[in-house]
């Protein structure tokens, strides 16, 4: 799948929807039903390897490439006890590694050692105080947010790869100008390679959750920037979805994409005119309540029915 910051990506689902340690109000997945904190095994790394193998074989046979495989399962990646083997057996294609993680379990000494192993991670930061952290993230009620911190920083200290951060900010919730400043702070400690701002641009669990207005985001980029001394970058839109690895089975290719976010209504109307089909395909799919339909700020997005999985 392409992406602006890992550019063409082989997405790797370590996790089956939806086993977290959080329930964050903005999750593009919905509210998480399996929540927990212990890691174990989810799939055999084999498993993994093997589809990984696959699809860099249909890559090769169409003279495409991937920059990366990025870990963007359908859950916390580092719950999988297993994420460190897994990266290993993915070397040898000699493809690089990402990791998006919402960092709950990097103040364990295992998950530092796992996520030491990829050469791209990605922690989140959505709040620094308490209060609000459990507001947006809604932790596992185990976890302690100075823990993670804590963690993220000791991580950043010994971590060799690319280590960037993101935050994403909710309107009423975690943009306001105190909440900015302690997360800049935390930054300045940090000191990532960049610092992403995300706006919430897909159907998100809660429907009272808005994108911050315009002026507060570059407010909010400029303060980060002027107190943490990092690169900011903004997301603040769709990123264009063209570009996905497709395979011949149309129907798989839906699937896999909405179990990992939702998909608006253009992009799938696009993939089925490549191929000479009509809207039956996912007429069928939301018929047999596979796939669920909805609107999101006027704009009509499909996403699989994680209860059906």
């Amino acid at each position: 799948m392409p992406s602006r910051r890992l550019g063409q990506s082989i997405g790797i689902n370590n996790i089956p929807p939806k086993s977290c340690s959080y329930s964050c109000i903005y999750c593009q997945l919905g509210r998480t039903n399996r929540m927990q904190v212990n890691r174990h095994e989810f799939y055999k790394p084999e498993e993994i390897f093997h589809e990984a193998k696959l699809k860099i074989k249909q890559l090769n046979n169409k003279n495409e490439y991937a920059d990366y495989f990025s870990f963007v399962p359908d859950g916390e990646p580092t719950l999988d006890i297993n994420l460190g083997t897994e990266i290993d057996m993915l070397k040898c294609f000699d493809i690089k590694i990402a990791v998006i993680t919402n960092a709950s379990l990097i103040w364990m000494d295992d998950v530092k050692e796992d996520l030491m192993k990829a050469d791209w991670i990605s922690v989140s930061i959505d709040a620094v105080d308490e209060d609000t952290w459990r507001k947006i993230d809604r932790p596992h009620r185990s976890l302690k947010h100075q823990d993670i911190l804590n963690g993220i920083v000791e991580f950043s200290k010994v971590y060799k790869g690319t280590l960037v951060t993101e935050t994403m900010l909710v309107d009423g919730i975690n943009d306001h100008e105190a909440c900015i400043k302690g997360i800049a702070e935390q930054l300045a400690v940090i000191l990532p390679k960049k610092a992403y701002l995300l706006v919430p641009t897909r159907p998100p669990a809660e429907n009272n959750v808005k994108r911050p207005s315009k002026d507060s985001l570059i407010n909010a980029a400029e303060m980060v920037h002027s107190i943490s001394g990092v690169d900011v970058e903004c997301i603040t839109g769709d990123e264009k979805e063209e570009g996905f690895f497709f395979s011949e089975d149309i129907v798989n290719d839906i699937l896999s994409i909405t179990s990992v976010h939702p998909i608006r209504e253009e992009i799938v109307n696009e993939m089925l005119k490549k191929r000479n089909l009509d809207n039956t395909v996912i007429d069928n799919l939301i018929k047999q309540d596979i796939i669920i339909e909805y609107l999101h700020e006027g704009k009509k997005f499909y996403r699989r029915n994680i209860n059906d999985i």
